[in-house]
C-alpha cells in the first residue's frame, strides 16, 4: 500500500500565498535566489535560500545560515501569517504553463514506506546534500519543500479529483515567469476517502523529483524517534510532505550537457572520435525529435549523431539516451567519468532551452554541449521498479512546485 496521509497543513494568509510561494531551494543558486527575493519579505526563499539574508560568500552549510532559516520561518509564521489548519486535510493542487495542466494530491507520505521501497527511486543521494537537508528541515520542524511523486492513476481517485476540481480554491493566482498555481483544501470526510483509495488501490509510489528531500525526511525520522520514550510510529515526524500526481499529466523535458573543454582535442579529432560509433551529420538546430540520437554543438555548427551500434541490445539503463551519450562520448572521449562529481561537467534544465546552450559554448566557457531528447515517465517507472538506479541529471521536471503554499509541521 501507498500511504498519503491528511495532516495540519501549515498554510499562508490568502492575501499574501502569492508573495510566499517561491520557487524550490534547488532550482535557483544564491544570485538567483536573492533577486526572485528582492522587494519581497514574504518570500519563501528567505527560509529556503536563507543565505541570501546573510553576508555575501558565506558557507552554506554554516550554522548560522540555519539558524537564519528557523528565524526567517518563524518571522513568516507572525507575519504573514502561516497558520496552521485545526483539521486534518489533503490538498489539491494544480499547476498550469501553457497547455500543460496537471493536478496533484498534497498528503503526507510515510518515512517507514520510503526506507521499505514501497516509495521507489530512480537516483542516487548525496550525502552533503542530505545532511543539509536534514539539517533545514530539523531547524524548522517543519517539512516546507514537497517531494514530487507520481504514481499509475487510478479512475477512482480521479472521480474524487474531478469532482473537488468544482469547488472553489484557496488559492489561485499566476506565478511571475507565467505558470498557474491553484490550491484547494479538501475537507476532513473527502480526505480521508482520498487517503483510503490510495492504501488500497495504489501499491506504489515513485519519486520523480525530490530524492533528497525524501531521503532527509527519513533521517529526520530515525534522528526524532530515540529522543521520543512514547514513540509508536504515527507521530508527525514520521511523515513528510508530498505532492502526487498522475503519471499520465506528467511532463518531462530534456536535461542537457555542457562540457568545459575537449579534453585536449580539437573540434576536428572529436567529431572523427565520435563518427567511430556515431553517423554524424550537420544539423539545422538543437532540437531533439527521436529518442536514441542526440545532437551537440561545437565550434558553432549543430551536428546530430545517430548511434552506429544496435540500441535493441542495451539494457534498460543502457539504452537511456543519457547513458548512451556518457557511456559513448563524456566517459571515453571527454574524460567526464563520474558526472556527479566532474567539475568540467554542467547540467542545463530543457526549460531554457537549445539556445542557452548556443550561448554557453559561444561564450567559450564552454566547448562544446549536448542537447538530449527527454527520458519518458514509463522508463523513469521501469527503472526504478526493477531497482535499477538513473545517471545523474536524467530528468527535467516542469512546471516546478512552489513552496511555502503549504508545508508539514512536526
Amino acid at each position: 500500500m501507498a500511504e498519503l496521509l491528511p495532516f495540519h497543513g501549515l498554510l499562508p494568509s490568502v492575501e499574501r500565498a502569492s508573495a510566499v510561494a517561491a520557487v524550490p531551494y534547488d532550482v535557483v543558486n544564491t544570485r538567483e535566489a536573492a533577486g526572485l527575493a528582492k522587494g519581497n519579505p514574504y518570500s519563501f526563499l528567505h527560509v529556503s535560500r536563507p543565505e541570501i539574508d546573510l553576508e555575501y560568500g558565506i558557507d552554506l552549510h554554516d550554522e548560522k545560515v540555519y539558524r537564519q532559516a528557523g528565524e526567517a520561518f518563524r518571522r513568516l509564521c507572525r507575519e504573514v501569517p502561516l497558520t496552521v489548519d485545526a483539521g486534518k486535510h489533503l490538498y489539491l493542487y494544480q499547476l498550469q504553463m501553457g497547455d500543460q495542466v496537471q493536478t496533484g494530491i498534497i498528503g503526507a507520505a510515510s518515512a517507514a514506506e520510503y526506507k521499505a521501497g514501497i516509495i521507489k527511486k530512480h537516483e542516487k543521494t548525496r550525502q552533503d546534500k542530505e545532511d543539509d537537508r536534514t539539517r533545514h528541515v530539523m531547524e524548522l520542524r517543519s517539512h516546507t519543500g514537497p517531494a514530487f511523486f507520481t504514481y499509475r492513476g487510478k479512475p477512482d481517485i480521479d472521480a474524487v479529483v474531478a469532482k473537488e476540481l468544482a469547488r472553489t480554491p484557496l488559492f489561485n493566482f499566476t506565478a511571475e515567469d507565467g505558470i498557474r498555481h491553484t490550491l484547494w483544501r479538501i475537507d476532513e470526510a473527502t480526505s480521508e476517502k482520498l487517503s483510503e483509495l490510495f492504501r488500497t488501490e495504489v501499491p506504489v509510489f515513485y519519486i520523480a523529483d525530490g530524492h533528497h528531500r525524501s531521503a532527509a525526511a527519513a533521517r529526520t525520522a530515525a534522528e526524532c524517534a530515540p529522543k521520543n520514550p512514547n514513540h509508536t510510529g504515527k507521530e508527525d515526524y514520521n511523515y513528510f510532505l508530498t505532492v502526487a500526481f498522475p503519471a499520465d499529466q506528467l511532463k518531462i523535458l530534456p536535461y542537457n550537457r555542457a562540457v568545459r573543454t575537449l579534453n585536449h582535442h580539437t573540434p576536428a579529432t572529436f567529431l572523427t572520435l565520435i563518427g567511430e560509433k556515431f553517423r554524424i551529420s550537420p544539423a539545422e538546430d538543437g532540437e531533439v525529435a527521436h529518442s536514441g540520437e542526440f545532437k551537440f554543438y561545437l565550434a558553432h555548427e549543430w551536428y546530430l549523431a545517430r548511434p552506429k551500434f544496435d540500441l535493441s541490445k542495451l539494457n534498460v539503463i543502457e539504452q537511456l539516451d543519457v547513458s548512451i551519450l556518457q557511456d559513448n562520448v563524456l566517459a571515453p572521449l571527454l574524460g567526464i567519468d563520474d558526472p556527479r562529481t566532474s567539475r568540467e561537467i554542467d547540467f542545463i534544465g530543457g526549460i531554457r532551452g537549445t539556445q542557452e546552450l548556443i550561448r554557453l559554448v559561444d561564450s567559450k566557457e564552454y566547448a562544446i554541449a549536448f542537447s538530449m531528447h527527454a527520458t519518458t515517465v514509463d522508463q523513469l517507472m521501469a527503472i526504478a521498479d526493477a531497482g535499477e538506479i538513473m545517471p545523474p541529471k536524467s530528468t527535467w521536471f516542469e512546471p516546478k512546485l512552489r513552496d511555502g503554499l503549504v508545508s508539514h509541521n512536526f
